[in-house]
């Protein structure tokens, strides 16, 4: 194994794509020095002045409802529920300003499949949002766009023009889980969106000039075949994004690994451990070679956690999460400062910087 491994160092050292079998050998290896030396070089190559980026921004549910169950998820009400909500246009804007207030950029908005708010409750919004209370819209995860298309009758090409139109700057990568859909079926995921749907809406985004983040919530029920095949997917769409446009790098800004979250959910089970953590850090920073951007779920890790994954191949901390919900919903809830987010980066040897959605510079520290 280890003879395998130093012959996918000499891939890595040459500038040469690692293979289905590389990326198996990586998930199946234990030694997680030598894949922390890989990803290093790696990390290295793509950003090599030492930063660490991270953005100031809010998560935002603008609801709870949700028709599509998924067994993971502790977060969602059924559109039965007494517990469901909505907010109102005086809670988002309550919940905007303070975000400006505190230098926040951007909200991320997302939320479950609510059958009672259609295509044209979200044009509204996001109409508002950029008249009353401009900020960057970083918002709907590829499930609700697919929710929406499909409610509205619309392609999801067209659902995307109207929402652009209306205010939406990027989208986040939420929904995908992971991107083989055996497993999605295992986790009662599929029915919101099967792999081909996430896909299809991202290079439907990435089309229409969009930048996106992707995302896999692993340690639940998947294989690390399946893992594989997760990431073999994310690596092609991004090649497709690069040679559709003609451009150097693709759509995809970053690449955000995280652990399921057991609790309270129906689904179960255990929560994978910090090594398993770390290692599919590492794998993803070696394998996605067209991905700029790791980003460390300090969120779902805590700040320990995520000091040690910028020393395996991740280069940015994400969001200070002014307020995070689905994930809390579990128990799991860290809060971070920007103050204590620059010194987390400080105390690993590294200098922070904030950041954008595109990840362009906007203050070193």
């Amino acid at each position: 194994m280890k003879t395998d491994l130093y012959t996918i160092i000499e891939k890595i050292e040459s500038g040469k794509r690692l293979s289905r079998e590389d990326g198996l050998k990586l998930l199946y290896c234990q030694d997680l020095s030598l894949l922390a030396f890989m990803a290093g070089m790696i990390r290295q190559r793509w950003h090599p002045h030492h930063r660490v980026t991270y953005i100031v921004d809010r998560n935002i549910n603008y609801t709870n409802v949700c028709t599509a169950g998924c067994a993971f998820c502790a977060f969602h009400c059924p559109p039965v529920s007494d517990m469901g909500y909505v907010l109102s246009r005086e809670k988002l804007a309550e919940k905007i300003e303070e975000t400006k207030a505190l230098g926040g950029i951007q909200i991320l908005l997302q939320g479950g499949l609510n059958p009672a708010l259609g295509l044209e409750w979200f044009e509204d919004l996001f109409r508002w949002i950029k008249e009353e209370h401009p900020i960057h819209i970083h918002g709907l995860s590829p499930p609700e766009i697919l929710f929406l298309s499909k409610q509205s009758g619309l392609s999801v090409e067209e659902t995307l023009k109207r929402l652009i139109a209306a205010g939406l700057d990027s989208i986040p990568g939420g929904g995908a889980e992971i991107l083989a859909d055996p497993a999605r079926k295992r986790m009662n995921a599929y029915k919101k969106a099967s792999s081909d749907d996430w896909l299809h809406v991202m290079e439907t985004a990435h089309g229409l000039g969009l930048l996106t983040t992707a995302t896999m919530m692993f340690g639940a029920v998947e294989t690390l075949e399946e893992r594989l095949e997760h990431l073999l997917k994310i690596r092609d769409l991004q090649d497709r994004s690069i040679v559709g446009r003609g451009e150097t790098r693709g759509r995809f800004t970053a690449f955000i690994p995280w652990v399921y979250q057991p609790a309270k959910t129906r689904l179960g089970g255990k929560k994978a451990s910090s090594f398993e953590y770390l290692k599919m850090v590492a794998v993803s920073r070696i394998f996605l070679d067209n991905i700029p951007n790791i980003q460390a779920s300090w969120v779902t890790q805590g700040g320990r956690i995520s000091q040690l994954a910028l020393h395996m191949g991740c280069n940015d901390l994400g969001s200070t999460m002014i307020e995070e919900n689905v994930v809390a919903a579990t128990g799991v809830k860290f809060s971070m400062s920007p103050e204590k987010m620059e010194a987390l980066i400080r105390a690993e040897g590294f200098i922070p910087v904030r950041r954008n959605q595109a990840y362009e510079m906007m203050e070193e520290s």
